[in-house]
C-alpha cells in the first residue's frame, strides 16, 4: 500500500500527514512542507487546521451543555442572541443549528462560493479573534427557509452555536471547547492558535496566486470560530474518535443521537447527524474540512475499528489521497 500511496500524493503533490488504524496497527507517514519559505518539512505529529472539521468540536461542546442542562435542543437561539441578528427567525433553535436545518442565511455559503483561494473575509481578519467579534459579518443575511424544514449547510450557524454557548456557559467558546472536548479526550496537540503565532510544529496554510505558493495568513480569521479554525494532529483525530465513541466527552446516548441520520444528503451519498457526517448507508462516521490552504479529511468506522485521516495544507491536496485510502479499505 505505501507504494501506491506514495505516487498518489506525489501525483496529487500532497503536502500533509496520512495516518491508518486498521487490525491493531497503525501507518502513518508524512510528506512535503509545513512552511515552504523555510523549507521546512511535515513530519506525522505536526498540527494542522482542520476548516469545518472545527464543527464536531463545537457540536461536542454543545451536547455536553444540553448534558448539563445549561442548553436543550429546543433552546430558541433568540433568548441568547437578544437583539443581535434579527434576521435569525426567532424559532431556530439549537436542534436546527446543530443539524443545518436553521434555514438562516449563511455569510459563507457554500453554495456561492466556488474558488476558495480567491475569497476574502469581509472584514480584516486581524478583526476576527473572538467569536463576539462575529456579528457583524454573521448580520444581513435573510432566512432561506422555514427552521427545521429542510437540510442545508451552513457555517454561519456554527458560529452562531458557539455565541449561543459561550453566552449561555459564561466561558468563551475556545475554553469551553478545552475543558469539554479537549481535556475529557486526552488532545494534547489541539488548540484554537493564531495565525500570527502559530509556534513550532505546525503547517503553515499555503496555495497558489498568480504562479507561486503564498500563505493563508489574509484568507481566514486570525484564530477560528464555531465553524472552523482549530489546530490539531494525526494522533489527536485518533484519539478524539476513541473518546467520543467511549463516552468520554458526552455521554454513550448522545453519541447514538449525535450519529443518528438527522438528514438525507443524496446528491453526495452521505446522510447528516449532530456535527457529523454519515455514510449513506453504513456506520461510517466522517469529519471534513476545506478551506484556502487547508484540506482535512477522517472516516471512522465504529464497526471495524478502522480509522483514516489526511491531513493537508493545501486546498485541494487531501482529496486523491483520502479517495485512494478508501479504496484500500473496502480490500
Amino acid at each position: 500500500m505505501e507504494d501506491e500511496l506514495d505516487e498518489v500524493a506525489r501525483t496529487a503533490n500532497f503536502s500533509g500527514v496520512v495516518r491508518v488504524e486498521r487490525d491493531g496497527q497503525v501507518f502513518e507517514k508524512a510528506y512535503g512542507l509545513a512552511h515552504r519559505g523555510y523549507r521546512i518539512a511535515n513530519t506525522v505529529d505536526t498540527r494542522f487546521a482542520i476548516a469545518s472539521g472545527c464543527k464536531a468540536f463545537t457540536a461536542l461542546a454543545v451536547v455536553s451543555l444540553i448534558e448539563d442542562g445549561t442548553l436543550s435542543l429546543d433552546t430558541k437561539a433568540r433568548e441568547l442572541l437578544g437583539d443581535d441578528l434579527p434576521l435569525v427567525d426567532d424559532e431556530v433553535a439549537v436542534g436546527h443549528l446543530l443539524a443545518h436545518r436553521s434555514g438562516i442565511g449563511d455569510y459563507f455559503d457554500e453554495e456561492v462560493i466556488t474558488d476558495i483561494n480567491a475569497y476574502v473575509l469581509p472584514v480584516p481578519v486581524q478583526n476576527l479573534l473572538h467569536v463576539e467579534q462575529y456579528l457583524p459579518i454573521l448580520d444581513g443575511y435573510p432566512q432561506k427557509f422555514p427552521p427545521g424544514s429542510a437540510f442545508a449547510y451552513n457555517n454561519g450557524g456554527y458560529v452562531v452555536l458557539a455565541l449561543i454557548a459561550e453566552r449561555a456557559s459564561g466561558v468563551g467558546y475556545h475554553d469551553l471547547v478545552r475543558q469539554r472536548v479537549c481535556s475529557p479526550a486526552g488532545l494534547v496537540d489541539t488548540d484554537f492558535l493564531r495565525s500570527d503565532s502559530l509556534g513550532e510544529r505546525t503547517a503553515v496554510g499555503h496555495l497558489p496566486i498568480d504562479g507561486e505558493w503564498r500563505t493563508n495568513v489574509f484568507h481566514l480569521p486570525i484564530r477560528g470560530g464555531g465553524d472552523g479554525g482549530i489546530y490539531t494532529t494525526a494522533a489527536d483525530v485518533s484519539a478524539l474518535w476513541r473518546a467520543f465513541f467511549g463516552g468520554r466527552i458526552v455521554s454513550q446516548r448522545w453519541v447514538a443521537e449525535m450519529v443518528k441520520p438527522h438528514s438525507e444528503v443524496p446528491e453526495d451519498s452521505l446522510r447528516y447527524g449532530l456535527g457529523f457526517w454519515l455514510h449513506g448507508s453504513t456506520s461510517e462516521v466522517q469529519l471534513v474540512g476545506w478551506d484556502a490552504g487547508v484540506s482535512f479529511k477522517t472516516v471512522h468506522e465504529p464497526d471495524s475499528g478502522i480509522t483514516h485521516t489526511v491531513l493537508g495544507n493545501t486546498s485541494d491536496g487531501v482529496w486523491p489521497v483520502a479517495r485512494f485510502l478508501r479504496g484500500t479499505s473496502r480490500t
